[in-house]
């Protein structure tokens, strides 16, 4: 989990010196007139499956789905010295960046700009020799030695392997895989820092024939390569993708992906939140139902922009707010709550305080809490993390082409996000909403949330039967001594049915397969 601060709302005046040193900025809008699109005709601007998912779930379409008037972009991409970086329309809002700070006066005088402020620094700036490696503890990887292996050979649908196999079984998730919940037909949006040549890895081999990649994008570089930049979000796409028998299963490996680069490794700056809610917003358009997420904020190379804990109460950041606008449009947000729990900071950090997002916390695969997780509540006092997955030890593909273990919540997240794919496909009828709500009562800890593992570790049968209890009904009526039993259920090729009458003196019981 990288350490990542939001950018706060500050206005900065030319006046300011400290200014100067921005060369990248936020130019907030103070509405979106003139625009050619319409709310009675979404298709101009959302996908068909994005739409349905709004009418199924009973979500208006709204301004905020609107996309940034044409004519303001317009006008701001022809002010000399301004190049159009990425364009928000749930923040109205879009990044640039300037080679002379005479373009900022410019774009201030016009009528329809709020404000615009700095985001990012000039790369090399602030003293920094070196870059700073955000994902420094999860790039430590340990080598896993199949050559020795004693597979985990069951009943199971997927031969998952011993050490997949007890990843997935703390949470009795192979349930959901043997009765045909796998991922099919859910798409998942993936926000990372990139994902380094998993067209060419084991892991995905699966995922590339079946062309389960449904689109790429690099908020950064502005193009559709996403593979020749960092591993991290190669890692966390394989704890849920990957489909190697005997050593390697992914959680959900039947999904479909939209993978996105909103990570710069090139510093730490407020500009990657603004990338952030882009990608979700991206990923919304294009009709994901999943988000996962193992990125979040809270310090930054130019320590004024840097958070306080107070700050992590679900409605001040841009992450946090941009990750409960996707909850709000229907999708199901799943953020790492973050690796500084060993750190003088010690708490969550954003979007994963936003209260519709599943704050994933770190575990062992024995249920045992990794040190480094963060520690809930929120500032305002939710509880935080929401549950808890496997992310000490946790299995990941490397860059080199073999399986290893590492550690961090930028793992417990995807596999929670995976588990949640699958139980989610099995009952579109429930929203997003209602998949959180289940998940925690399924968890260990619900009756006890504490501050390490929140409602705790789920448990993806229990979770499966709560919702078909509430799912499933069942009647019978009377005529002429002939009696008519209508009931509606899940079927899966496991399942039968049991219909019994009980006469005056036995017990006649059929079977209905």
């Amino acid at each position: 989990m990288k350490k990542k601060l939001l950018f706060l709302s500050l206005v900065i005046g030319l006046c300011n010196s400290s200014q100067a040193q921005f060369t990248r900025y936020q130019v907030k809008l103070k509405n979106k007139g003139g625009t050619p699109h319409t709310i009675a005709n979404p298709s101009t601007y959302l996908s068909q499956r994005a739409i349905d998912r709004r009418t199924k779930y009973g979500i208006a379409i709204d301004s905020t789905d609107l996309p940034v008037s044409p004519s303001y972009i317009t006008q701001i991409a022809n002010t000399p010295n301004v190049t159009i970086l990425n364009i928000s329309k749930w923040q109205n809002a879009i990044s640039i960046q300037v080679s002379n700070q005479s373009a900022i006066t410019t774009i201030n005088a016009f009528p329809f700009v709020e404000s615009t402020n700095g985001i990012a620094a000039r790369f090399g700036e602030n003293g920094r020799n070196e870059l700073r490696n955000k994902f420094q503890e999860e790039e430590i990887v340990t080598p896993i030695d199949f050559s020795q292996r004693t597979e985990q050979v069951t009943a199971d649908y997927f031969n998952y392997g011993t050490n997949s196999f007890n990843e997935i079984h703390l949470h009795n998730g192979e349930f959901l895989h043997n009765i045909g919940l796998r991922g099919q037909g859910m798409q998942i949006g993936m926000l990372d820092n990139g994902y380094n040549n998993y067209t060419i890895l084991n892991a995905f081999d699966s995922v590339r024939i079946q062309n389960q990649i449904l689109g790429t994008w690099d908020f950064v570089n502005r193009e559709s390569n996403v593979t020749n930049d960092g591993s991290h979000g190669m890692n966390c796409f394989s704890t849920i993708a990957a489909n190697i028998p005997g050593q390697f299963i992914g959680k959900a490996p039947k999904a479909s992906f939209w993978l996105y680069k909103t990570e710069d490794d090139n510093g730490e700056y407020p500009i990657e939140e603004f990338n952030w809610v882009c990608g979700v917003e991206r990923a919304d358009s294009s009709g994901a139902d999943i988000i996962s997420s193992s990125v979040g904020y809270y310090d930054f190379d130019n320590a004024s922009f840097n958070h306080i804990y107070a700050n992590m109460n679900g409605n001040t950041t841009i992450a946090a707010k941009g990750a409960d606008m996707a909850a709000k449009k229907g999708l199901l947000v799943f953020n790492s709550i973050g690796n500084e729990g060993n750190s003088a900071w010690k708490f969550l950090i954003t979007p994963s305080d936003a209260d519709s997002v599943v704050a994933v916390g770190a575990v062992s695969a024995s249920g045992v809490i990794g040190s480094f997780s963060s520690y809930g509540p929120s500032s305002d006092g939710q509880i935080k993390p929401d549950m808890a997955s496997v992310g000490v030890s946790a299995m990941i593909q490397t860059s080199s082409n073999t399986i290893g273990f590492s550690n961090g919540t930028s793992f417990a997240c995807p596999n929670m996000a995976g588990l949640g794919t699958c139980l989610w496909q099995g009952f579109p009828e429930f929203n997003n909403m209602r998949i959180i709500r289940e998940l925690q009562k399924a968890s260990s800890k619900f009756s006890t949330p504490d501050d390490r593992v929140g409602y705790g570790i789920p448990n993806m049968k229990l979770a499966f039967s709560n919702l078909l209890i509430d799912y499933a009904t069942s009647s019978s009526t009377i005529t002429n001594c002939n009696i008519t039993i209508s009931w509606s259920s899940k079927d899966v090729a496991a399942m039968k049915y049991e219909v019994e009458r009980k006469g005056p003196q036995k017990l006649f019981i059929q079977k209905l397969d």
